[in-house]
């Protein structure tokens, strides 16, 4: 073992003692490679009247201890909750027992071999008849009532987070129950899971900005990839008729209560149906998840009752006739929108068309009323590139995105599978990007072009943020609190206070 570090605080270096005096008595915990666990805390808990007077091997992190002369109780914490441990001298034997008062801490790893009972006042627990260490922890855990000294410690430590907070925990086991229900759901629609190319050589003309990289290999600079779309359809090209990815997604953007640089999305895409099949989809999946992992379909977040059973249908013409007064149905000019939109004072986008224009008074009026579920649909054509148009109105797509609770939470389309409409509406969306950055290196993905030209079917596709839906139906305020590693800063020294040393 190395010497002790003098900059280490002082229960640092206690534990590091403690470490080294095991490790010369030939005790030391990190040559341990084998606990036989045969049950969990919530186990021995829930089938007791089976356990009583059986004998149980449990391991987990030692949460409390209270000494009492020749007995001790402490609390062991496993992956399911915790339970108490009844330790007694003449039982583990004097050796043992004289080194569990010595050399132990709060936060080690240990392994515990016992007979369950009841204590007097009822409570459940093992009675020890062996007690080892597995692992030292050598820094000691947050203080219990003081915690972490603030919120972004707890993104930084999120395994201490884990450790300190069982309802952060939960929150964590809710997501992994969301995304698997989502793929069984999927699964069993007969949707096949797929995985699609991270690592990208086109910049596509989308408004997200991409990280950038380079392969030393093949010295040329990719992208990490944006969305998963393209290469999702052109699986639908190639005969597979309904697919999906849950897969991460990288944009080099703000970061916000509701944005992360790194993100999951579950993107899908299904032959021979359109936006409205789509729809009906969103609210069959809605509804049987929400009800799966909260047992009811009215949810409450963050003081708001939502009631995802019930959905609402709007075209965006209707949506902003409704909230803002405007009809743009009886708009027919570039002109009369500029000057309605200057009457209302609602910003001019850069390329001021109808449509933009509409999607601002959108933003301005529309957006934050949403609190019930919404699907709004009928996008003007300008911000909707990948959107087959209206038969019978040409400057509207078949398009819609949903939200809940003035949150956009997911986007679908009748897919456009015209390659030579596509390959015009790319070429005018990489003009207008350059006219307003010469220096961008977007240009039109022509391997995508190629593949409609071989023919993809009528499709409906449909793409949406598992984040947001976790903080929906955890009652989560910031998507970092979904994330069990968001993107931060790097630490620039300790920011937690221990059960050894108060905080500041």
């Amino acid at each position: 073992m190395s010497e002790i570090n003098v900059n280490l605080s002082e229960q640092e270096q206690v534990r590091r003692a403690k470490l080294q005096k095991l490790v010369d008595e030939g005790k030391n915990p990190f040559e341990k490679t084998l606990f036989d666990v045969s049950a969990h805390s919530d186990e021995i808990k829930e089938n007791y009247d089976a356990l009583e007077g059986k004998e149980v091997a449990i391991a987990g992190r030692l949460m409390s201890r209270r000494i009492m002369g020749k007995a001790s109780f402490t609390h062991i914490a496993d992956r399911n909750g915790e339970i108490q441990v009844y330790v007694k001298r003449d039982d583990i034997g004097e050796e043992d027992y004289a080194s569990f008062k010595k050399d132990f801490d709060i936060g080690d790893i240990v392994g515990v071999r016992g007979i369950v009972f009841k204590t007097n006042s009822g409570e459940v627990s093992v009675h020890a008849t062996h007690f080892e260490m597995l692992a030292k922890a050598l820094r000691p855990l947050p203080e219990k009532f003081k915690g972490l000294k603030d919120i972004d410690a707890k993104y930084r430590h999120r395994e201490v987070d884990l450790i300190m907070n069982a309802d952060v925990r939960q929150t964590f086991v809710m997501r992994s129950k969301i995304i698997n229900f989502l793929r069984s759901f999927l699964n069993e629609k007969g949707f096949l899971e797929v995985d699609t190319p991270i690592l990208q050589t086109v910049e596509i003309g989308a408004s997200a900005r991409p990280f950038l990289t380079h392969h030393n290999t093949l010295d040329i600079d990719m992208v990490l990839r944006i969305e998963t779309e393209l290469f999702l359809k052109r699986l639908i090209v190639g005969g597979f008729e309904k697919v999906y990815e849950v897969g991460r997604i990288f944009r080099n953007e703000g970061m916000d209560t509701k944005h992360n640089p790194e993100f999951t999305s579950i993107e899908l895409y299904q032959a021979y149906t359109d936006f409205h099949g789509m729809m009906d989809l969103v609210e069959e999946m809605m509804k049987k998840l929400v009800v799966e992992v909260c047992g009811t379909t009215v949810i409450n977040y963050q003081g708001k009752e939502i009631d995802l059973g019930h959905w609402e249908r709007l075209t965006m013409i209707e949506a902003v006739k409704k909230y803002s007064g405007v009809d743009f149905a009886e708009i027919k000019t570039d002109e009369e929108a500029i000057a309605i939109a200057k009457e209302k004072h609602v910003e001019l986008p850069e390329i001021p068309t109808k449509g933009a224009i509409l999607v601002e008074f959108f933003d301005a009026f529309v957006e934050e009323n949403l609190i019930q579920p919404t699907f709004i649909y009928d996008y003007p054509v300008e911000n909707s590139p990948l959107a087959k148009r209206k038969p019978n109105d040409p400057a509207f797509t078949e398009r819609f995105e949903y939200f809940i609770n003035a949150t956009e939470f997911g986007n679908a389309f009748s897919e456009l599978n015209d390659p030579i409409d596509q390959k015009a509406r790319f070429e005018k969306q990489i003009a207008d990007r350059k006219a307003l950055d010469p220096n961008t290196n977007a240009q039109v993905d022509y391997d995508y072009i190629m593949a409609l030209e071989h023919g993809l079917p009528p499709t409906g596709g449909l793409g949406f943020g598992v984040d947001r839906l976790v903080m929906l139906l955890t009652d989560s305020a910031s998507i970092r609190d979904v994330l069990l590693f968001p993107t931060m800063r790097p630490e620039a020294g300790n920011s937690f206070a221990t059960e050894d040393e108060e905080a500041d």
